[in-house]
């Protein structure tokens, strides 16, 4: 395979999830949501009273981004947040009924948003495809763990030397 063909699988990967989050997107939108609400709050329907932090490390998004976030799910009535009952200083946020409510509409949305992508592709073929996928996601998972105790090591060696 050549340098270009490489290439190409990646942009196909990257377009096929651009356009299937941006139907899913459209679809969401149908229920009030906004791109990054509805991974919030299936993380809180899967654990509710989460922190904001752990929020935001579980998504892989920075802080400020989960702060937004929740407080526009706040202002349309899908979470509340309560102050913790151990840590006045620590915050966790919860889903409100109509945020249940709306979690079925999520899912929902989701099933047809994957319905519509594998379209033509039998079960053997869906099958083949997702191991393909948890193949890719290890590689490259494995690949990032890697670099991450790299850049983790020279960090701490650099510490070291200041000290």
């Amino acid at each position: 395979m050549s340098k270009d063909n490489k290439a190409v699988v990646l942009y196909r990967l990257q377009s096929v999830a651009r356009l299937s989050r941006t139907v899913l997107a459209t679809r969401l939108l149908e229920q009030g949501l906004y791109a990054g609400q509805d991974a919030v709050m299936l993380q809180l329907a899967a654990e509710d009273g989460l922190t904001p932090g752990v929020l935001a490390q579980r998504l892989g998004v920075r802080p400020p981004t989960i702060t937004k976030t929740i407080a526009r799910l706040q202002s349309q009535g899908f979470v509340a947040k309560r102050a913790s009952e151990t840590d006045q200083r620590q915050s966790h946020i919860y889903l409100t009924q109509a945020g249940l409510e709306t979690i079925k509409a999520i899912e929902k949305s989701i099933r047809k948003t994957e319905k519509d992508m594998l379209k033509g592709l039998d079960k053997k073929d869906r099958k083949t495809f997702l191991k393909m996928l948890s193949r890719m996601e290890s590689n490259l998972a494995l690949r990032g763990v890697v670099r991450l105790a790299e850049e983790a090591e020279t960090e701490a060696l650099e510490e070291d030397e200041v000290e």
